[in-house]
């Protein structure tokens, strides 16, 4: 009966949580005013970096903002307050824009790095809940926090207020990716690792090419042409123009399809013209789509992935290898 009652208990606190930070989140959505697109210019016409910085709970959600920012083509690094009084200042120029966080706007260790700003003509943006503080006084843009219970109901422990901080972070960086047009492509560049970075690798990333390509030219008697796509390992086989074009393409159904007589056919005899083909800089996952749609297992690749002359081949298993399904 104990282990019951606890186990409601539990539940109750943890939707007590939830829901208290939720509706906090909506509080800071509706306080977003025109501070919030002023923050914005200032981080786009930054020459430098972006240099978060902040203490305590408030240092780790920074540490998360900048990585943010830095992986949607926004350049940012963190930096820490306490270090940065021993030497790392130096790690700030002309050019950069802080983004400085600390809840009560008066957090000591914070005092050389907004005096640095104020030495060197940084602009400085600040996040914080108190309109009165110090932080709030001396930067060029604050953005204000709207008053909100902290989610251990005694108000001591950061909860509430860091998961406002890290969505406006996170508001911050999609404002800027998307007037940037910065595309799933362009965050694959910064994010090649994980699934995230399976999910974006390009055709070319995983693509074979040069002696690996299995073709034939159009003359090529299938007696050939069988022992091309049994050394190549592809099951299939591209048919070139006298010129280099992809013509066609003959995959297992062809040779089945012809079984009678094939060995005294040409390749362009057996062929299926004009197959599908995918351009290089497309998405691995675009691929498998198709792939999966078209019920085959290999698409050639060519400029802009409308015919033209072969650059390579991709199969199935290569995007299963990479993670891409």
């Amino acid at each position: 009966m104990e282990n019951v009652n606890s186990s409601e208990q539990f539940l109750s606190i943890g939707r007590r949580v939830v829901a208290r930070e939720a509706e906090a989140l909506n509080l800071l959505a509706k306080s977003l005013d025109n501070t919030f697109a002023q923050a914005v210019d200032l981080m786009l016409g930054a020459t430098g970096r972006i240099i978060v910085c902040g203490m305590g709970k408030s240092g780790h959600v920074a540490r998360k903002i900048a990585a943010t920012l830095a992986s949607t083509g926004t350049p940012a690094h963190f930096v820490h307050p306490a270090e940065a009084s021993h030497g790392d200042l130096g790690m700030m120029a002309q050019g950069d824009v802080a983004l400085i966080l600390s809840n009560s706007g008066e957090t000591p260790e914070l005092a050389d790095v907004i005096a640095y700003t104020r030495r060197f003509s940084i602009p400085m943006i600040a996040v914080a809940s108190k309109a009165g503080s110090t932080l709030m006084k001396q930067c060029d843009v604050a953005l204000l926090l709207p008053q909100a219970e902290e989610a251990c109901g005694t108000g001591v422990v950061p909860t509430t207020s860091t998961t406002m901080t890290l969505a406006l972070g996170d508001a911050l960086a999609i404002a800027l990716m998307e007037h940037r047009k910065f595309t799933p492509e362009n965050f694959r560049d910064f994010h090649p690792g994980g699934k995230l970075g399976a999910r974006l690798s390009k055709v070319a990333d995983l693509m074979h090419s040069g002696e690996e390509l299995p073709v034939i030219s159009m003359t090529t008697p299938m007696s050939d042409g069988l022992i091309t796509i049994s050394q190549k390992g592809f099951g299939v086989v591209g048919v070139l123009t006298a010129d280099g074009n992809l013509a066609g393409i003959i995959t297992d159904g062809d040779l089945r399809r012809h079984m009678s007589g094939l060995l005294d056919m040409t390749a362009a005899e057996v062929m299926t013209a004009n197959p599908r083909t995918i351009a290089p800089e497309a998405l691995a996952e675009q691929a498998v789509a198709i792939m999966n749609d078209r019920k085959i297992t290999c698409l050639f690749v060519t400029k802009a992935g409308n015919g033209g002359t072969p650059l390579g081949i991709l199969h199935i298993h290569d995007c299963l290898r990479a993670g891409v399904a």
